[in-house]
């Protein structure tokens, strides 16, 4: 049985893996866990070259979506990490989620399955330099914390398409502030692999071709600060994003969380501002307009909103409130709007309330059951003809960060 268990973990080491440092802009932080291999074989962990992770969590679902209630029982998340630190200068990190394409973009030539891909080399303590496939570099912390701990993203992170190839800069001119630059692909894939087959811009009542752009790149420039001895933290960030020739998205994202040693608390707010509607939002609620679109363009395919702004205000909670028990309360209130049709301006308010109560059995590990409540309401203007309606959601189930090695 040893020999089985001990096999086991050899192919558990070699199959996955985490994260870099604290994880700033990479999924959170990675507490002082026991791994399998040091728990069940006794395996003394020498140095941090290679740490080898399972992101997996799943629940019973009971859902309800105008009036009509399912079930299920659902995998949430199932993605390998593996970092490491090769020495005190040269780092790395891969993170693949296990139950998505594997199939290569156009644009950057990673699959959409892989999240990161990276590698990092630390010139001093001041600079250090990243490459490869990575989560672009947006401020805010729902945005930073690791997926598998959201029960439910906002509408704006949900829609955002954000783990790009590009390149990054870290500047911090003292260990409590950072100042990062980046540049990355704008899309994993080439402009008619993301938005199809001669995609039109409808901007007012102008209908446009969109074509590729000449250098479909992301500048972000982001700012992580921390006072007080990290009890008031900060990850503010602005980036503009070619979206094709002529057109463009800006993005003004500032978080900010108190953080203490029982209680964290964060607002965040995101703002962006698309030439052409990038999330694709606004363009799914309000496909019906294509028909005004086609009586007067019938040539126009794949169209997107022109002039959309969206507004998103994040607030989560958490309390420890008894050992190893946390309660978890987030609330979300979003806008969308088109700025050229008036009847589409301000059309939609999305607010979303959540709530879970978490249990962690065994203090050695990275592993909590829990029983969460998730609720969206939408409303719409008169004008656009949507029809409110409300989500609820129930679940029961996991979350376990298996650190294998």
């Amino acid at each position: 049985m040893k020999k089985i268990l001990f096999a086991g973990l050899m192919l558990c080491a070699g199959l996955t893996a985490s994260a870099q440092g604290n994880n700033t802009r990479m999924g959170g932080e990675d507490g002082d866990y026991q791994s399998i291999a040091e728990r069940v074989a006794k395996l003394e962990k020498k140095n941090d070259m290679f740490n080898v992770y399972f992101n997996f969590a799943a629940s019973a679902q009971a859902k309800e979506n105008d009036g009509e209630w399912t079930s299920r029982i659902a995998n949430k998340q199932l993605r390998l990490e593996i970092k490491g630190n090769l020495t005190d200068k040269l780092f790395y990190r891969l993170r693949h989620r296990l139950n998505k394409s594997n199939a290569a973009k156009g644009e950057d030539n990673f699959a959409k399955a892989t999240d990161i891909m990276m590698v990092g080399y630390n010139f001093s303590d001041k600079v250090s330099l990243m490459g490869g496939k990575m989560c672009q570099i947006w401020g805010g912390f729902e945005f930073d914390e690791n997926p598998m701990y959201i029960y439910e993203y906002s509408d704006m992170v949900e829609n955002m398409d954000n783990f790009i190839g590009g390149v990054t800069l870290s500047l911090k001119p003292v260990p409590s502030q950072e100042i990062a630059l980046e540049v990355s692909d704008a899309n994993n894939g080439k402009l008619e692999e993301d938005y199809g087959a001669n995609p039109t811009l409808l901007d007012g009542n102008r209908v446009k071709n969109l074509r590729q752009a000449r250098n479909p790149l992301t500048y972000i420039v982001n700012w992580n600060g921390n006072f007080f001895g990290d009890v008031l933290q900060t990850r503010w960030s602005w980036g503009l994003q070619t979206q094709a020739r002529g057109t463009y998205s800006r993005m003004l994202i500032l978080g900010q969380r108190l953080n203490l040693p029982k209680l964290q608390w964060y607002v965040d707010y995101m703002g962006e501002f698309d030439d052409m509607d990038r999330l694709g939002i606004a363009t799914s609620d309000l496909g019906d307009a294509y028909s005004m679109v086609n009586v007067y363009h019938p040539e126009a395919t794949n169209v997107r909103f022109g002039k959309v702004h969206y507004n998103s205000f994040i607030t989560k909670l958490n309390w420890q409130f008894a050992p190893q028990w946390n309660l978890m309360l987030k609330g979300t209130y979003e806008t969308a709007s088109v700025k050229n049709i008036e009847a589409f301006k301000d059309y939609r308010k999305s607010i979303g309330y959540l709530g879970s109560l978490e249990y962690y059995p065994d203090k050695s590990q990275d592993f909590r059951v829990f029983l969460a409540y998730v609720g969206h309401k939408y409303d719409f203007s008169k004008e656009c003809g949507l029809k409110d309606y409300n989500t609820n959601r129930i679940e029961l189930g996991f979350m376990y960060r298996i650190k294998c090695y």
